[in-house]
């Protein structure tokens, strides 16, 4: 899951302007993409920055969905809002300049959308204890008690997709698709096989990862997700699961093709504009609601009590879901409902990380 971006903000303080910004691969004005200044918001005094992802807006994908948060922030907080974006193979200082670039212009909150920030945002917390930063997606033992980490439980939501996998595979053979190999997504494999193998223990499962890091480029390219796709598809899979950012789209753009079912992920990928043309084989996505965890974040900060430590979204609290769109899976409604039921309740426990 992954990105491209934009913005929307008024004059930069600080002593950075927006030309400065700019050059370091941020967009001003989240509805237009134009890198010129608006003053659409701002009213609250609340000023927030955003450091995308691979692949950043316009991902249809993981990326989008924080962007969506941000939005409500800006048209329902009056906050001023700043985008900044990621670049493929980029080195680790980009992203402390990014971030630095950032609180210099007077941006505070600070937050970071995926796991490559988490080292990052580390080190520019720990230099500005002033500024409060929260990080999607990551965790970790050391970082500043100015970070807050926003997670989710995307082996719940991957558990999900993968009974309705199951539930509608024909051929009793299904794949998952990785967009890199890190811990973060082997949580979407290990929910999405174990819930394939709560229907059918005998079940087959492919399984593709596009690049290991240091390459992050499986979130960024549909062609290699297209591939990997067809790839299972020639194999005899004919439900096939794509966590990988935009690298998914050409995943589904394949299954789609083969009027086969995908499964999309982070967004409810159907209702994107650009992968409309492919819903009617778009069987489901599991949903990670960060416009939700973002939303709620930037409330709080507003509020003047701001959500600290590792906030958690589950299940239970909405943070994963599935989408409906298209009322594919209507028919198996009362077997996702009762395997939802299973995991709130705690009766199922789902691995967080590959089994065997």
């Amino acid at each position: 899951m992954r990105r491209s971006m934009k913005l929307a903000a008024v004059v930069l303080s600080g002593s950075l302007g927006i030309a400065s910004l700019a050059a370091c691969g941020a967009k001003s004005d989240s509805s237009s993409g134009s890198s010129s200044a608006s003053a659409g918001a701002g009213a609250s005094g609340l000023k927030v920055g955003m450091a995308y992802d691979i692949g950043g807006r316009g991902d249809q994908s993981f990326n989008d969905s924080a962007a969506r948060g941000l939005d409500k922030a800006k048209n329902e907080l009056g906050a001023t809002v700043y985008e900044a974006e990621a670049k493929t193979g980029e080195a680790e200082t980009d992203k402390e300049q990014r971030l630095k670039d950032l609180v210099s212009s007077g941006y505070n909150p600070v937050i970071a959308v995926g796991f490559v920030y988490q080292d990052a945002v580390n080190k520019v917390a720990k230099d500005n204890p002033n500024v409060k930063f929260a990080i999607i997606d990551s965790a970790s033992a050391d970082q500043p008690t100015n970070v807050t980490s926003l997670t989710f439980s995307e082996e719940q939501g991957s558990y999900l997709a993968g009974v309705a996998a199951a539930l509608k595979s024909t051929a009793k053979h299904v794949g998952f698709i990785g967009g890199v190999q890190s811990e973060l997504i082997k949580k979407f494999e290990a929910g999405y096989v174990a819930g394939v193998h709560s229907v059918d223990p005998n079940m087959k499962v492919e399984v593709t990862y596009l690049t290991t890091p240091p390459d992050f480029s499986g979130f960024t390219d549909p062609g290699k997700g297209k591939q990997a796709a067809q790839g299972q598809l020639d194999k005899g899979a004919d439900v096939i699961y794509s966590a990988a950012g935009s690298s998914g789209n050409g995943a589904i753009e394949a299954v789609a093709g083969a009027n086969k079912w995908a499964i999309g992920v982070d967004s409810d990928q159907a209702a994107q504009p650009a992968l409309q043309k492919y819903s009617a084989r778009i069987l489901t996505s599991m949903v990670k609601n960060v416009d939700v965890a973002v939303f709620k974040y930037i409330e709080s900060v507003k509020n003047g009590n701001p959500i600290t430590g590792v906030k958690n979204f589950d299940l239970a609290q909405g943070g994963v879901s599935l989408a409906t769109t298209g009322g594919h899976i209507d028919d198996i409604k009362k077997q996702l409902d009762d395997a939802a039921a299973k995991i709130t309740s705690g009766q199922t426990k789902i691995p967080t990380a590959p089994q065997g």
